[in-house]
């Protein structure tokens, strides 16, 4: 038995007591591998930091859409440069995205998209995935990447609507369904939707957990899992095996 979780943020302060015993929990569900997401120039060193400490922590650093708002051109070329100092010691490069949620105004969503323009070219250069944030910016975000060359794209809590999901998988991207599926019709939907050959597992702990209100963990990818299984009418292991293949065949 195998499970992954492709994004969480266990730098968290929600963490910050009992990351240990979290990680306890993970490995004793058989989770073997967690995918710390990066943010940020500071937040990416500390996830490097945290999976030499940690094995099951594998790291993708990358540059949140809002905060590469917040950069001047410069920086924004340091946060570039650490990536491909660092592109022998991560898995994938993310979170990067675009964000129309929290971010209205027109001339800052232009620079998180001329940002994300940037960080898809990255992904071409590393030849690395690319874990894709595109909350209530979906449209914009699917028509960006689909001149890219890189073919290894993974669209995290993807909300868009069902012509969007169906267009992003034509594609053959892969989405990761976090652990709040259990009660989200949307995901259920896409879930019956897409390929189970591109679908992935997600926590985005500490956030989208089975339960409304409690703290997300990645051991709860196991919930995502035996979801999944149902709607696509599988036996739980042979669901699991296949999102573990789709894991190594991404990422691997």
């Amino acid at each position: 038995m195998a499970f992954v979780d492709v994004h969480a943020h266990l730098d968290d302060k929600a963490f910050l007591s009992d990351l240990d015993d979290v990680l306890f929990r993970a490995k004793d569900s058989n989770v073997i591998a967690v995918i710390c997401n990066g943010l940020n120039l500071e937040n990416n060193k500390k996830i490097l930091g945290m999976a030499k400490k940690y094995d099951i922590i594998k790291p993708a650093i990358g540059l949140y859409p809002t905060d590469a708002i917040k950069l001047s051109e410069s920086e924004l070329q340091q946060n570039i440069d650490f990536i491909k100092s660092k592109k022998d010691r991560i898995i994938g490069i993310g979170e990067v995205g675009i964000d129309y949620h929290w971010i209205k105004d027109n001339i800052e969503q232009k620079k998180e998209r001329d940002a994300f323009a940037k960080m898809i070219k990255l992904s071409e250069d590393l030849k690395k995935p690319l874990i894709v944030h595109s909350r209530d910016a979906e449209k914009d975000a699917v028509d960006m990447l689909l001149s890219s060359s890189n073919k290894k794209i993974l669209l995290h809590c993807f909300s868009g609507e069902k012509s969007l999901i169906k267009k992003a998988a034509d594609c053959g991207w892969n989405f990761s369904i976090p652990a709040n599926i259990i009660f989200s019709i949307h995901f259920q939907e896409l879930v019956n939707i897409v390929n189970v050959n591109q679908l992935l597992t997600e926590t985005d702990s500490p956030y989208l957990g089975p339960v409304k209100g409690e703290r997300n963990e990645p051991a709860n990818v196991v919930e995502s899992v035996k979801m999944i299984a149902k709607l696509k009418k599988m036996d739980p292991i042979e669901a699991e095996n296949n999102i573990f293949l789709n894991y190594q065949k991404m990422f691997l």
